[in-house]
């Protein structure tokens, strides 16, 4: 059997491919859209996309099973659990429906289907076995139902996709699932997940990749709830303290349900000029600045929104740009065609152009205000956009709490005839976040330094 697992760090997203080089055919799980480094790998290894599958309907990433299927003419396998409103709405003609116990072979690899609902009502983890070596599984893809040292929330459909009280039948379901089918497993079974560390499917992933059934029994801290039958002390401790959950996540869901676009034999990314840009801009596009913020500030070409190329690229994106937009990248040639790969993650697919330079561009100083300066602005709003989490544990005193994944949504509850003072933790999600609203019209300076610098401030007055 061959197993290789990939992992993109912004997102913090894991997929696989599972391959047997007796016969040459392979699975793969959970992938993303740009497929091109799933082909490569099966090609390195002398094997062909035979299947390929998912674990749920994924609402953090738009998924690439879809792609990769119609790319290679694979069999498609997705869950037909759920019941009503989760259960996949598009057929091409070359899927098939999966169940609780339901297998099939890849070669000489057999893959079972798990229900596990909790995270998501339709939701199936993989057993492995590798037949050639016994009839026991050897692990099991758990997506996002078990994660190294926690598990899925089930609160993303009330937090992102309009649901009402889900979280408690979820949180249930959770724990049936681990009752009843994850721990009745060997101890042995490796467990490979579909998030780490920085995920928002969960509130403390694990940094390493993987873990096994009996570390998760008896190191986690659910294990000993399960197995004494605890369920309400079980459910306060899954429901209580999860992070915001962006809101792009209810379109992620919807589109991952009704079939995400093909994007099938895409074009050479074009170079614009300066008036090609100013043209796109008054007809509607918009300008993702990709530099660092520093940059940015000292020249932020107006309109723009500033998401600076790095680990946060794609999580960003999916916070504060809509799909119906066309969008120019400001960013070196060299990087241009990796970004827009990145941005196809959160269905950014309207990628038309990029411009290396801002040079030729209208631009204006977005400076940020030194915290001292804060007094200064007495009648304007403080926004703070880290997470709720992060407010409760301290906030500047009259700041109102929005997190930055659900600024597109909400800005008719800002006003406009004040300003506002925006501010994170450190001061980076802030810029972008400021970015977004400047370009929608919107009185905004950032506080430098963030909540970080104000604290500072604060003590500095005591001291004195």
């Amino acid at each position: 059997m061959y197993f290789q697992r990939f992992y993109d760090t912004d997102l913090a997203q894991a997929s696989y491919l599972i391959g047997c080089q007796k016969t040459g055919e392979c699975l793969v799980v959970d992938p993303v859209r740009d497929i091109t480094q799933y082909l490569n790998e099966a090609k390195s290894q002398k094997l062909r996309v035979t299947h390929v599958t998912e674990t749920h309907i994924h609402a953090d990433y738009l998924s690439g099973s879809r792609e990769l299927a119609k790319a290679t003419d694979a069999r498609l396998l997705l869950s037909d659990e759920g019941g009503e409103g989760w259960q996949y709405t598009y057929d091409d003609g070359n899927q098939t429906q999966l169940h609780d116990g339901d297998s099939f072979m890849v070669g000489n690899i057999r893959i079972q289907a798990v229900h596990t609902p909790g995270h998501t009502p339709e939701h199936l983890s993989f057993l492995v076995t590798d037949t050639p070596r016994g009839d026991t599984p050897s692990m099991m893809l758990t997506g996002d139902f078990v994660f190294v040292g926690d598990l899925g929330r089930p609160d993303l459909l009330d937090e992102a996709a309009g649901g009402q009280d889900t979280r408690f039948v979820g949180a249930g379901q959770m724990f049936a699932s681990l009752r009843d089918k994850f721990l009745t497993l060997p101890d042995y079974v490796q467990v490979w997940p579909g998030h780490g560390s920085g995920s928002a499917c969960g509130k403390a992933l694990g940094a390493v990749p993987t873990t096994t059934v009996g570390y998760e029994r008896a190191l986690s801290w659910w294990g000993r709830l399960v197995e004494q039958g605890d369920e309400e002390t079980f459910t306060r401790e899954l429901l209580s303290g999860q992070p915001d959950a962006p809101l792009y996540y209810g379109r992620m869901k919807t589109e991952n349900r009704d079939g995400p676009a093909l994007l099938g034999q895409v074009g050479a990314l074009a170079a614009f000029s300066a008036t090609d840009v100013r043209q796109r801009l008054e007809a509607g596009a918009r300008l993702i600045d990709t530099r660092k913020k520093e940059e940015h500030q000292a020249t932020a070409p107006l309109g723009s929104i500033n998401i600076p190329d790095g680990g946060t690229l794609e999580t960003w994106a999916g916070w504060l740009l809509k799909p119906e937009r066309e969008f120019i990248l400001l960013s070196p040639a060299d990087r241009a065609e990796a970004l827009r790969r990145k941005l196809w993650m959160v269905g950014l697919d309207h990628i038309i152009g990029f411009i290396p330079s801002a040079l030729g561009l209208e631009i204006a100083a977005a400076q940020p205000i030194p915290a001292t300066e804060l007094g200064s602005h007495p009648d304007a709003l403080v926004l703070d956009v880290r997470a709720k989490t992060e407010y409760e544990e301290g906030h500047i005193p009259g700041a109102r709490q929005l997190h930055a994944g659900r600024l597109p949504w909400t800005l008719d509850t800002l006003p406009r005839d004040r300003e506002i003072v925006v501010h994170c933790q450190g001061g980076a999600r802030s810029a972008a976040a400021a970015s977004l609203l400047r370009a929608e019209g919107f009185d905004v300076l950032e506080l430098a330094g963030g909540y970080d610098a104000w604290t500072k401030t604060q003590t500095t007055l005591k001291t004195d």
